[in-house]
């Protein structure tokens, strides 16, 4: 199983690892297992990471990261000269990854602020380095009413909340309310033996495998940069933040 970097320091930008695997893909495509990574894969609407890695004078370019199984597999330009047992020196695109982080955490907060309402649910949402959008499901919901939920969030932003994340025994997990909002959220709850936490303290906890910035100030300012209605139930949202 490789060891997951990124849950134990989302800052992490540079690391060293070693070799487990190297393979082809159906697609032509090469891939490295390592024992070690900070490279966060595709997962719960947050992207992968990309960067590169160097090893016996040689660098590979990590164009995508990926789930296999308990393993992370990185899909690189070249695994020429490289094999099990090398020693690797990896660097993530950090610039890439912060934006993944402050616009992760914003969208916890909107969804904090949605559920304290009692008013709907978020029906989905996706990551990206310059924005964010979620998919809304609230009784009512019009321009007016999210742009109120945005100065809600950003008063959040601007207390200095902080961010931290944790693990709880499933028991623990289970008497906690909402702490997951979707059914594939529910069925991933009830399989799993331990359950990551992504704490906004004082304000919101919510079951979550991805990055977050430490502390809600590091979000900036949160901007409502589209709103589509695409049906009673269905209310689409882009953020942006400066």
């Amino acid at each position: 199983m490789t060891e997951k970097l990124y849950w134990e320091d989302p800052y992490l930008k540079e690391f060293s690892a070693k070799v487990v695997e190297t393979r082809t893909l159906s697609d032509g495509r090469v891939g490295v297992l390592l024992d070690r990574t900070a490279f966060y894969p595709t997962s719960g609407g947050q992207p992968n990471d990309t960067g590169m890695m160097s090893y016996d004078g040689r660098t590979a370019t990590v164009i995508d990261v990926s789930k296999d199984g308990d393993n992370v597999l990185h899909i690189v330009d070249s695994v020429e000269g490289m094999g099990a047992g090398d020693a690797v020196e990896c660097r993530i695109d950090w610039e890439r990854r912060y934006g993944h982080m402050r616009h992760h955490t914003a969208l916890h907060i909107i969804d904090g602020i949605v559920q304290k309402r009692n008013s709907g649910r978020i029906t989905g949402g996706q990551i990206y380095a310059d924005r964010a959008r979620m998919d809304f499901d609230v009784a009512g919901m019009n321009r007016e009413m999210m742009q109120g939920i945005i100065e809600e969030a950003q008063k959040i932003v601007d207390d200095d909340h902080s961010v931290v994340s944790r693990f709880l025994t499933k028991e623990e997990a289970m008497a906690i309310p909402d702490l997951s909002r979707t059914d594939p959220g529910n069925d991933l709850l009830a399989s799993l033996k331990s359950v990551r936490v992504i704490d906004i303290v004082g304000f919101d906890m919510q079951l979550d495998g991805g990055t977050h910035v430490a502390s809600t100030k590091e979000v900036g300012t949160i901007v409502l940069h589209e709103y589509k209605n695409n049906g009673a139930h269905n209310k689409r949202v882009y953020i942006t933040l400066r």
